[in-house]
């Protein structure tokens, strides 16, 4: 198994604060937002609107909503990352009966590319498959990732080779762990439920000009349904979380969810397949905001589908992830 042991795989996730209080928030999203790929506005009229208003205003905010989300062990983006790689790297060793290094890194944040890469060349890893934890495609989120490991591997003298996953809405055993969850969450509440499948919103200025997120997030909504067994009428797509005065991508998840009820749908369950891990964007911003907001105008129950973190059926989707991009090497 020599040459085995000499490929590893790279994890990438999204970050978080070092902290859920207001001078972590601020620096970690001052990285963010800097990014080009996440905001692709002219700096000289960004970064004064960055540094003068955004980082001013909202970094208290968001700590404490970190705050009300914040695991004992850390962020939860951070610590349920971590024990999916850690099952992950259990799966390989298993299977391979060898020790194949696993590590995971931040696009921003902690742990950053430069730490996992010299873990991964620490244990002899002289070829690297690169996963962002990404199952739908964007330039704001797989290509960031990606820039940001070219950036670290900018004054490396010997670079390894890598192997990029591109995306995964398609696979199927993606898109069975999420008709899995589904159905379990139906079974746990005693009924099956209207679906509303969330997805984090871009500006759709981004998809005009080429990104192919939407398409790969629609094509996860209509496997899914699918493999439900869903009529059109028992199913909803939509995108949450948009930011600032553009327009993004439609049909805005608080705004569908607020009519819902007037419609005559007042029971819903709702998942959200872009993120690979919970985080902030599903702990509270779907559990207590979009939930608010559907109660709040007549819904009777609303109940969210946790995202696949750390169960089985996401460990046997990356291990199988990880077997057919490696072929090459083993």
């Amino acid at each position: 198994m020599e040459s085995m042991s000499k490929f590893g795989v790279l994890m990438i996730n999204l970050g978080t604060p070092d902290a859920p209080k207001t001078p972590e928030v601020r620096r970690y999203l001052r990285e963010f937002l800097s990014d080009r790929r996440v905001v692709d506005l002219n700096p000289w009229i960004w970064q004064p609107i960055l540094n003068g208003i955004i980082l001013t205003l909202r970094p208290p905010k968001v700590a404490k909503v970190y705050q009300q989300v914040w695991m004992e062990e850390g962020s939860p983006l951070l610590v349920l990352s971590h024990r999916l790689k850690d099952g992950v790297k259990k799966a390989l060793s298993e299977k391979y009966r060898d020790d194949i290094p696993v590590e995971l890194a931040m696009t921003y944040g902690n742990p950053s590319m430069e730490e996992a890469a010299q873990k991964l060349r620490e244990q002899g890893a002289e070829k690297i498959l690169v996963m962002p934890m990404y199952p739908q495609f964007s330039a704001t989120t797989t290509a960031a990732a990606y820039d940001r490991l070219m950036r670290s591997l900018k004054n490396c003298p010997h670079w390894p080779a890598l192997q990029l996953v591109h995306d995964y809405a398609d696979h199927p055993l993606y898109i069975e762990a999420l008709v899995n969850s589904v159905k379990a969450q139906w079974e746990k509440q005693g009924e099956r439920r209207h679906l509303v499948l969330s997805y984090h919103g871009i500006p759709k200025r981004y998809v005009t000009n080429g990104d192919p997120y939407s398409r790969r997030c629609e094509t996860t909504s209509r496997l899914v349904a699918q493999g439900l067994g869903l009529e059109d009428s028992e199913w909803t797509h939509v995108y949450q979380s948009r930011f600032g005065r553009e327009e993004w991508l439609k049909p805005y998840a608080d705004a569908t969810l607020k009519a819902m009820p007037s419609s005559g749908i007042k029971k819903i369950n709702v998942i959200s397949p872009a993120f690979s891990i919970d985080c902030i964007e599903t702990l509270e911003e779907v559990t207590f905001e979009l939930g608010d907001e559907f109660k709040g105008n007549g819904g009777e129950a609303f109940d969210y589908i946790p995202a696949l973190n750390d169960s089985p059926d996401q460990v046997a989707l990356y291990l199988d992830l990880i077997e057919q991009n490696t072929k090459q090497w083993i």
